[in-house]
């Protein structure tokens, strides 16, 4: 029996503080042994303290939660659309017992639609090199390396990532609303 399963745009700040509970969890299960729990603790107090997220949604980047029967099992952030060539995929995660069902496609799907919708021609993010579950599996998903990269992010930390890159197709032209006649004279 397949399990009901729903996106949902967030909309209000305990929907975000939802996220955060869920992103601790996540990172603290999956980044030891490739980054540093000091550095885990920054990253987190980095991007997913709830009034970083308020801001990030008021300059305009989109947060989507995936719902498994109405329990919260993975989400996504990214954006803002039309703003530059790429979409940005800031934040893509899924619980562990719910990879592999389909939930981090159909995010990305819906990053892939808005960057379509803004014109942008690709959806861009960061993976830590030495991730290689997020490797294989954004690889599986259509992503290609576009550059490797080295940044500091403070605190002395560095993140040393792979620049990873989905092309978007073109929309498509708009049809011409002219009809053409094949009459003879």
């Amino acid at each position: 029996m397949r399990t009901p399963t729903e996106i949902r745009r967030v909309g209000s700040p305990a929907e975000l503080r939802e996220i955060a509970r869920l992103a601790r969890v996540i990172w603290h299960r999956h980044y030891p042994g490739i980054i540093t729990r000091a550095q885990i603790e920054y990253m987190l107090a980095l991007g997913y303290a709830p009034e970083v997220m308020r801001r990030e949604l008021a300059r305009g980047v989109v947060y989507e939660r995936a719902l498994v029967d109405g329990r919260l099992a993975g989400f996504a952030a990214w954006g803002p659309p039309g703003v530059g060539r790429d979409l940005e995929l800031h934040k893509l995660y899924v619980t562990a017992e719910h990879r592999r069902h389909g939930l981090a496609r159909r995010l990305l799907e819906r990053a892939r639609t808005a960057a379509a919708g803004g014109g942008q021609r690709a959806v861009v993010l960061a993976v830590n090199k030495r991730n290689r579950p997020a490797l294989r599996a954004y690889r599986r998903l259509g992503f290609r390396v576009r550059e490797p990269v080295v940044r500091e992010i403070g605190d002395g930390f560095l993140c040393n990532d792979y620049r990873m890159e989905l092309p978007v197709p073109p929309r498509p032209a708009r049809e011409s609303r002219r009809e053409t006649s094949s009459s003879t004279r």
